[in-house]
């Protein structure tokens, strides 16, 4: 998989489901909050570890998404451009609803496993009374997995920081056509009307 961009997590307004992580009323949610797993939900009202990784080498890297609290654990594959909007749209959050405290340092993640699943669209919502940032994950596939993992400022403060340097950390972009720079050989549309490369 490269570092293809998907599509960006949007507000939960079912009028556009491809712009901004859609925005839930986390006190709406369906599905048990005890931090079990139902069948194919998954509710972390505590978790551990919220983050993100990538492995493979720049230009085929596999973006990864990792939560986890007590036993429960998941690693799922999600697309370069989803954790760039979930990073600018969680870091734009915390800025209003205040400064965070401490930020979680142990986010790395054994990025050498096989996905769970392949996450299609991703939202976000504000528990007001548990003043978390609710993170709804939902598998590619109709009727697949969802996973909703209520994270704190910190927590989310923490993986826009390390999100955003992991998506800079990749292609620079061609200052001519804005696609990435291939390492093996850039051919730009602007300059001889071939195809845009792969991103």
């Amino acid at each position: 998989m490269s570092d293809a961009e998907g599509d960006e997590p949007h507000e939960r307004d079912e009028r556009d489901e491809r712009d901004e992580p859609h925005e839930r009323d986390a006190r709406d949610e369906p599905g048990d909050t005890d931090g079990d797993r139902d069948g194919d939900t998954m509710d972390l009202d505590a978790p551990d570890v919220f983050t993100v990784g990538t492995s493979g080498p720049v230009g085929e890297r596999l973006f990864l998404l990792h939560f986890s609290e007590g036993p429960l654990q998941a690693t799922v594959k999600v697309e370069k451009q989803q954790v760039a909007v979930l990073a600018t749209y969680l870091a734009r959050v915390v800025r209003q609803l205040g400064r965070p405290g401490h930020l979680p340092q142990d986010l790395d993640f054994d990025v050498d496993v096989e996905p769970d699943w392949v996450v299609g669209t991703i939202g976000v919502s504000y528990d007001e009374d548990a003043d978390r940032l609710v993170v709804i994950v939902e598998e590619a596939d109709d009727g697949g997995a969802v996973a909703r993992i209520a994270i704190t400022r910190e927590q989310a403060a923490a993986f826009a920081v390390r999100a955003t340097s992991l998506v800079q950390a990749g292609r620079p972009p061609c200052p001519l056509c804005g696609f990435p720079l291939d390492p093996a050989g850039h051919d730009c549309p602007r300059t001889n009307g071939h195809r845009p490369p792969r991103t």
